[in-house]
């Protein structure tokens, strides 16, 4: 089952990719500030150093904790004992609750937002946002990964099913594709949606800090930090310090974890002020 769930996964991304990108085309939900080429090759270009962070820090950690926990019956999950199905279900619920949390951590820690700042630095929002993590910030999380397999209690099975549950998820609410108003407005009650998350993409901080959620969107609900309040046409992506374009490019965005941090929610003098900050 476990190496038939991580087959389906890289034709399920391959797909969800592929069906987004000509939508976000056909469909887009917010108009584009820089050359989508452009964006996307910068972006591939920190997802694919990510990637392979990602086979050398987590797939070894996580493989070996996760047989461990089947191994010795560790964690919550494997000390309930449900059925086979409920449990992997579970996984999947538990480990996207805790990512949430992760989440939280990544905007409120300023060591960690170091990290996860590359990922909102981002001027426009699309699919390939959507993996556009500094490499670093996914090292770090193999500390937190590792201890979500072992409190919940994931076996390899539940973590490969957790793994392509998430990816498509994360690709589609990252997407600049527009739902019909009523569609979007469904969906929101069980996952999040473009919509959702382009407001947690806003240069406006009290947007920023809400729409947390990665999967299913009832963990903003149950803490106070969902919003739908902000028109798509409306928001402006990014981080406020870093609206010109000559701050991200590749060569800045790689080691800015590591260099003196700016007032992120402060405009750069030579910038006007959109009328959403003032």
């Amino acid at each position: 089952m476990k190496k038939f769930l991580k087959i389906l996964s890289v034709p399920l991304a391959l797909g969800a990719v592929g069906v987004l990108v000509r939508l976000e085309k056909r469909r887009p939900l917010r108009r584009e500030v820089e050359s989508k080429l452009v964006r996307s090759g910068r972006n591939l270009a920190v997802a694919g150093i990510a990637a392979v962070a990602l086979q050398i820090a987590e797939k070894p950690v996580a493989e070996r904790l996760t047989k461990l926990v089947e191994r010795k019956n560790l964690g919550l999950l494997k000390i309930v004992r449900l059925p086979k199905w409920l449990e992997l279900v579970s996984a999947v619920v538990f480990m996207d609750y805790t990512l949430y949390l992760w989440h939280v951590l990544t905007h409120k820690i300023p060591f960690l937002w170091r990290f996860h700042l590359v990922h909102h630095v981002d001027r426009d929002l699309d699919a390939s946002t959507a993996v556009r993590f500094h490499f670093g910030e996914l090292i770090i999380s193999v500390l937190w990964r590792g201890a979500q397999i072992l409190a919940i209690g994931v076996s390899p099975r539940s973590f490969a099913a957790w793994q392509m549950f998430l990816l498509p998820s994360v690709l589609f609410h990252h997407s600049n594709l527009r739902l019909p108003e009523n569609v979007d407005k469904m969906l929101q009650n069980f996952i999040v949606t473009p919509r959702l998350h382009g407001i947690h993409h806003s240069i406006i901080r009290e947007e920023t800090d809400s729409n947390w959620s990665s999967g299913l969107s009832i963990w903003d609900k149950i803490h106070g930090t969902f919003r739908d309040d902000a028109a798509p046409e409306e928001i402006i992506i990014g981080v406020p310090a870093y609206q010109n374009a000559d701050e991200v490019v590749l060569a800045k965005i790689l080691p800015l974890p590591f260099e003196p941090q700016k007032n992120d929610w402060q405009l750069p003098e030579d910038h006007s002020t959109p009328k959403q900050l003032k």
